[in-house]
């Protein structure tokens, strides 16, 4: 049966990504994901139905757009392929859990986030406050369910914590940490403050080491100066995805010591 669940979801992460490569693209434009239908961002013909399935229809028309033949990037189908990876790891990790679907909506919003913050350096509202009002309702449907109400306490006190840390960083340096930075701190502290404490400080070490070692790597190879911007967003979304799949086997050393 989990194998059924896992499968599911990720085909069910495949269609969420190519939702997600829409989100992605029309967010910092201001654009509606909604309406019109997807189109070439060259010749702006809409895209046919058989065309728009995910990472198949780019294969077969081996990265091109049918009408005007100019290249669609990569990052389409890797985008579905990631969504669909991180819908089947989260299945795996949690399985029939009342909190797997908060799970998702949040996987599935820090994907987009990770790449608007790569590619604008920006972490759209539009996206953060969505996400954090259907992780919250998820996860009190999730206490609902089975009665598990301390940890719901536990995750809001974890969200509040993390918006108090990160409302003084960026007071102290807003040039390093940005306020989309501060919006999203609740978003993660929730998420992983269901897991436990112990999940929140997992995410923020791992999002802080991660973006260590990659900006002093950028710096020694001259592909960033000291005085630029970093995406912290995707070391968050990092550190978040580290703390959910591996958590448990790097937290494992410390159970004697609580």
């Amino acid at each position: 049966m989990l194998g059924l669940l896992i499968a599911f979801c990720a085909l069910f992460g495949l269609a969420i990504g190519s939702f997600t490569n829409v989100v992605i693209y029309r967010v910092p434009r201001r654009e509606s994901i909604v309406s019109p239908r997807s189109a070439c961002p060259s010749c702006h013909e809409p895209i046919l139905e058989r065309d728009n399935i995910p990472v198949v229809s780019w294969l077969l028309l081996k990265g091109r757009c049918r009408n005007c033949h100019s290249r669609i990037s990569a990052r389409y189908p890797l985008v579905e392929l990631t969504g669909a990876a991180l819908f089947a790891g989260a299945a795996a990790r949690l399985g029939f859990n009342w909190d797997l679907p908060a799970f998702l909506v949040l996987l599935a919003s820090m994907l987009a986030l990770a790449c608007i913050d790569l590619e604008h350096l920006v972490l759209p509202k539009l996206i953060v406050y969505p996400t954090l009002a259907m992780v919250a309702a998820l996860l009190v449907l999730a206490a609902a369910a089975t009665g598990q109400w301390h940890r719901l306490l536990v995750a809001v006190l974890c969200a509040l914590g993390w918006f108090i840390l990160f409302f003084a960083l960026n007071a102290v340096s807003p040039r390093l940490l940005g306020f989309g930075d501060v919006r999203l701190a609740p978003v993660l502290g929730l998420a992983l403050g269901w897991l436990g404490v112990r999940y929140v400080l997992l995410g923020f070490f791992a999002a802080n080491l991660i973006g260590a070692v990659i900006g002093v790597a950028l710096i020694a190879t001259k592909r960033m100066s000291r005085s630029q911007q970093i995406p912290y967003g995707i070391f968050l979304a990092l550190g978040t995805a580290l703390a959910l799949f591996a958590g448990p086997e790097l937290l494992a050393p410390f159970q004697r010591f609580s």
